[in-house]
């Protein structure tokens, strides 16, 4: 009988837990980042503080490194429910997000925070079409780009005469200050630098010691009055989201809120650390004069007219966003 009676109590126990488990929902979460990246660790962060404040309800299993989905198709991934959460960049899709390609042009972003927090008002103002697949988490972005240069440059003149790497957007910005735009990955960019295949990078100052090119170049130019950043988006499966319990909703739209600056933050730290590791190896910063800072403004300014032209024979408001952007620009400085 006792025997009888202990099984009762193991057989009940494991029942509680299997049901406490088929409770819990659970959520798969792919990042293009490493796992040892900045952001990929601030998403871990923001993935064990929704679970801590759901009580565990709620369990995130992270697939950094491309594991579950790919970059460019983590967005696609998301919609079709490969996994329930995606974090990518909108620019690997070019194209596919022409009213959120505002978020990256080089207006002058003087670090991530600020334009993590501009992309989200943004988003949060203008509900854009083509994110309504999705449930928009959040948003973030980098610092701005800079020159990091084997050669030095004094005038808008010495830009012109480098060979840049630079990929995407960045490519435009580098064809508009008057040279040519050399495409490579980040990964192949140490050994050109190295070779003198290129003279330059186009990148946010974090890669310099990220992927090491601060040990292959000698100047950093600040280039922030064209500052552009990489928007990211951090979105969920939209039939996921609308099945989730509305409590729990409430609770991960306020994480989403906190983490829009501990993301922004993230990217600060990181090009923090990138200038650090510059200035550890005696490398120069060379800050250009208004003239010549304005030259490079004028320069990128049909980047800002295209966009515009494109978002609007589309129907879309590419001129009142820009004007916003500039506009929260400005109220920053």
């Amino acid at each position: 009988m006792k025997q009888m009676f202990f099984f009762l109590i193991v057989a009940s126990s494991l029942f509680l837990v299997g049901c406490e488990k088929s409770d819990t929902i659970t959520l798969s979460y792919s990042i293009f980042f490493p796992a040892s990246h900045a952001q990929a660790r601030a998403a871990q962060e923001w993935a064990t503080e929704v679970e801590k404040r759901t009580d565990s309800r709620v369990k995130i299993i992270m697939y950094a490194g491309e594991t579950l989905s790919k970059a460019p198709q983590c967005y696609d991934g998301v919609v079709l429910g490969i996994s329930d959460i995606g974090m990518s960049a909108f620019a690997y899709s070019r194209g596919r997000f022409p009213l959120m390609e505002a978020l990256d042009l080089p207006v002058g972003y003087p670090d991530g925070k600020t334009a993590t927090r501009i992309a989200n008002q943004i988003v949060q103002k203008y509900q854009p079409e083509e994110l309504s697949e999705v449930k928009v988490l959040y948003l973030h972005g980098h610092g701005p780009g800079v020159i990091a240069s084997r050669k030095p440059v004094k005038t808008f003149k010495d830009i012109s005469s480098l060979k840049i790497r630079a990929t995407g957007l960045s490519a435009k910005i580098v064809s508009s200050l008057g040279t040519v735009p050399i495409s490579m990955s980040q990964g192949e960019t140490y050994e050109a630098l190295q070779k003198g295949v290129v003279d330059a990078t186009l990148c946010p100052i974090e890669t310099l010691k990220g992927w090491k090119q601060g040990e292959v170049i000698k100047y950093v130019i600040d280039t922030r009055a064209v500052g552009y950043t990489t928007s990211m988006f951090v979105v969920m499966n939209k039939e996921k989201w609308n099945n989730l319990p509305k409590d729990i909703q409430k609770i991960i739209d306020e994480v989403n809120a906190e983490w829009i600056e501990k993301q922004g933050e993230a990217w600060d730290k990181s090009d923090l650390e990138g200038t650090e590791f510059v200035q550890s190896l005696g490398h120069e910063f060379i800050t250009l004069e208004p003239d010549e800072e304005k030259t490079l403004v004028e320069a990128v300014s049909p980047i800002l007219e295209d966009y515009v032209n494109i978002t609007e024979t589309k129907g879309l408001p590419g001129q009142a966003v820009l004007s916003d952007i500039q506009e929260m620009l400005r109220r920053d400085n």
